[in-house]
């Protein structure tokens, strides 16, 4: 083979060709052109075999782009919208690869343009309060406790494709297996007091609640009725006639609150630590009213330290939501 053969196979190796369209090419034999691809084969890159991808890069960074910006959101709706013809599959592999990972789509509440400019009003209004500021709220609300199958998940470790034991199962019943409403409170200091809320909760009841549970957290804290403020949301029997005149009567300056905010309200997230808590424990409990007794247990070892730093992060949530415009936040 003469040299300028020879550099010619290598010059058509090293551009992509195969030995077999080499020797086609230049009329040598298959052998000759192997011999040369073995003397250059650690120097020439390495591809990768199967198909040729469907989508360019091009086409990748279109997909990413409607992605962000909310144009699309799932593989079937980019698929329709830009009347690609491949499979849903192969859209998937082209976001993964521009660095976008699937997620369950978070529950939070609707926020109309409203919502979100009221939200937004809140946030401006109240970006300069210093944790001092914030430190004087005390913080309200109810929430619902299941007796089994609902608060939070249950997290365990096991085998690809292990049979189904009992170890991996939540049990559940029908109906829920019962259930109960509390109404509870914190300040920097700690938890205030909780009450279970027994039949509808409504003006009436609520304003009972706030006399006796309130108040006792207010004297058992020792704090000054004139300096505190007291937050709680928008539901009609917090803002209701009978619930205002309580306020004015007492001299409880109330803050004012955003409709459909509970991304704002650190209380949110001491319910959640309070129903881990209960989710702790191996035996679910035999009635509402062995439930009952563990959430006042429970509620009563939260320390103070979770309820100060659930506070101290209101100052992160108004710049979030200042972010945002008012939208939803991580929270």
């Amino acid at each position: 083979m003469s040299s300028t053969t020879q550099q010619l196979i290598i010059d058509l190796l090293q551009n992509g060709k195969s030995c077999c369209q080499v020797a086609s090419q230049l009329h040598v034999s298959y052998s000759m052109v192997q011999g040369c691809y073995s003397s250059i084969k650690d120097s020439l890159p390495q591809h990768l075999g199967g198909c040729p991808r469907k989508l360019t890069a091009s086409d990748q960074c279109l997909l990413a782009r409607k992605v962000t910006s909310g144009a699309a959101d799932n593989a079937p709706k980019l698929k329709k919208l830009l009347d690609l013809n491949v499979t849903h599959q192969t859209v998937r592999n082209a976001l993964r690869r521009a660095g976008l990972k699937s997620a369950v789509k978070q529950k939070k509440p609707f926020l109309s343009k409203a919502h979100q400019r009221r939200r937004l009003e809140f946030a401006l209004e109240h970006q300069h309060w210093t944790l001092d500021d914030w430190s004087r709220v005390v913080w309200s609300d109810e929430s619902k406790i299941n007796r089994m199958g609902s608060d939070g998940r249950a997290w365990v470790w096991k085998k690809p494709g292990s049979a189904l034991k009992d170890q991996y199962v939540s049990g559940t019943v029908k109906f829920g297996g019962g259930s109960l409403m509390v109404w509870g409170c914190m300040t920097p200091q700690g938890v205030g007091h909780m009450c279970k809320i027994d039949g509808r909760m409504d003006a009436e009841l609520y304003t009972t609640i706030l006399q006796d549970e309130f108040l006792a957290t207010v004297e058992y804290y020792g704090l000054d009725r004139a300096n505190l403020i007291f937050q709680q949301d928008n539901d009609p029997k917090h803002t209701s006639k009978k619930a205002s005149q309580w306020f004015q009567q007492n001299n409880i300056n109330v803050l004012k609150w955003p409709a459909q905010s509970p991304d704002l309200n650190p209380i949110e997230h001491l319910w959640q630590h309070l129903k881990r808590q209960l989710n702790a424990y191996e035996v679910p409990p035999a009635g509402v009213h062995e439930l009952w007794e563990r959430v006042e247990k429970e509620w009563e070892k939260i320390p103070k330290e979770v309820c100060r730093n659930l506070i101290e992060s209101m100052p992160r949530r108004i710049e979030a939501v200042i972010k945002a415009k008012g939208a939803q936040t991580k929270y």
